[in-house]
């Protein structure tokens, strides 16, 4: 029994009144929205019973394709069933629909370009932030009669003890006296770093080093001749400007970039990174400095790194001994900045580059990556990839009429030294 009658296989049509549909209601006369009933196409044989379209698309378990009628009139689109939205396979019933499956490749692709482009805007961000703090001063292209430009890069770094920025009560604590010579103040570090093929070299040159000052124009437009003084009166008489036109007359080196930082700005980085680890031979006292430290490794804080880096009354020669202090220290500060507790850490690093760079002096040159090769270079010294040493000195006691005690370079091995470092050649003078 198929509800079809007999008269169907021979082309005729089926027995409507015999075959009642409970679902489908028909007005009389009709079939299908059709006058008469569907006939099969000329030449084409009737289709049996179990292909019909409501046979097949039943044995599929779905409904007829789009566009198929069942042969009772009744016509299913695809996606929907007989009854409309929410009828089988209609809107709502969850059938008909294709899910696809979930792309955890896209997932991570879209993941990893979300975290690039975060990274790429911090960086830019971070770059023009740090590039702000920097207080450029020194135009080191306005020098007159200067040096041809040498092989690698020179940097002069300097220290200086100007006060105006602390308060009488800070002068107090950090024993730094409140005299200042000079519209400048003094410098207690004066040292090259030469950056090349051949290694990174750091020169100390001390502070009481007797050298000729060339003629200069004052701030006021004065002009004054060459003299005879110690290297620290040029920065007390004209500050980093005259200073790095001093050193480039009396090494022959063309100074490539300038660095300064002060004794508020020492104190505040050294407090900003927490301390800077150091590691004495033998006990340190120094009532004028305020020094005193037993032997042994221990941390320093931003006073007593100050009172360290000044100390110069322990030493047989006084100069020699805070010069080898200060790279001592140097070293150690640019080593420990570059720990992962430092970079990695951004509640330590954006405090310590703050503290860093605003308390630096640098020429209108120096750009973020110059400074960050310096400090790179500066750790590849302390490190032992480098070479640490202080100019060599031929009369360490060499008396003046108008300066008192300072001392002399050794002429000849200085000249070499200096040669050496401004062609980038390899090293082979040892200093004091």
């Amino acid at each position: 029994m198929n509800g079809w009658s007999e008269g169907w296989n021979d082309g005729s049509a089926p027995d409507d009144g015999a075959r009642v549909m409970p679902h489908v209601q028909r007005r009389a006369g009709s079939y299908g929205g059709y006058a008469q009933p569907p006939q099969p196409s000329q030449g084409e044989p009737p289709l049996p019973p179990e292909l019909s379209p409501r046979r097949a698309a039943a044995s599929r378990g779905g409904v007829p394709r789009q566009g198929m009628a069942d042969g009772g009139g009744t016509t299913y689109r695809a996606g929907r069933g007989p009854g409309g939205p929410g009828g089988p396979g209609g809107p709502g019933s969850g059938r008909g629909r294709v899910r696809r499956p979930r792309s955890w490749r896209r997932r991570i692709g879209w993941t990893a370009l979300t975290l690039v482009v975060v990274l790429a805007v911090t960086s830019v961000a971070t770059y023009f932030w740090a590039d702000s703090k920097l207080t450029r001063t020194i135009d080191l292209s306005a020098l007159p009669d200067r040096p041809a430009l040498g092989k690698g890069t020179n940097y002069l770094i300097a220290g200086s003890d100007n006060r105006g920025n602390l308060t009488p009560q800070q002068q107090q604590a950090l024993h730094v006296g409140s005299d200042n010579e000079g519209q400048y103040g003094n410098s207690d570090t004066m040292m090259i770093l030469h950056v090349g093929s051949n290694g990174d070299t750091l020169v100390s040159l001390p502070r009481d080093s007797y050298v000729t000052i060339p003629a200069f124009t004052g701030a006021t437009g004065t002009h004054y001749p060459a003299t005879k003084h110690k290297l620290n009166v040029a920065f007390s008489w004209g500050g980093g400007q005259l200073l790095a036109q001093t050193v480039e007359y009396n090494t022959g080196i063309h100074i490539d970039h300038y660095a300064e930082i002060g004794f508020g700005g020492f104190v505040n980085l050294v407090n900003t990174l927490g301390g800077v680890n150091m590691c004495l031979s033998k006990p340190m006292v120094d009532q004028a400095s305020g020094a005193n430290f037993k032997a042994g490794c221990q941390t320093f804080n931003g006073s007593q790194a100050l009172s360290f880096v000044r100390e110069r009354h322990q030493e047989a020669n006084q100069d020699l001994g805070r010069e080898q202090h200060q790279q001592q220290f140097l070293q150690a500060v640019a080593h420990q900045t570059e720990t992962p507790g430092v970079l990695l850490n951004p509640f330590k690093l954006y405090p310590v580059l703050g503290a860093g760079l605003e308390t630096l002096n640098v020429d209108k040159g120096m750009s973020l990556y110059d400074l960050a090769q310096m400090m790179f270079a500066m750790k590849d010294v302390s490190g032992g990839n480098g070479k640490s040493m202080v100019v060599p000195v031929g009369d360490p006691n060499y008396y003046t009429a108008t300066d008192g005690d300072a001392l002399l370079w050794d002429k000849t091995k200085a000249q070499q030294l200096f040669s050496e470092l401004q062609n980038d050649q390899q090293v082979t003078v040892s200093g004091n």
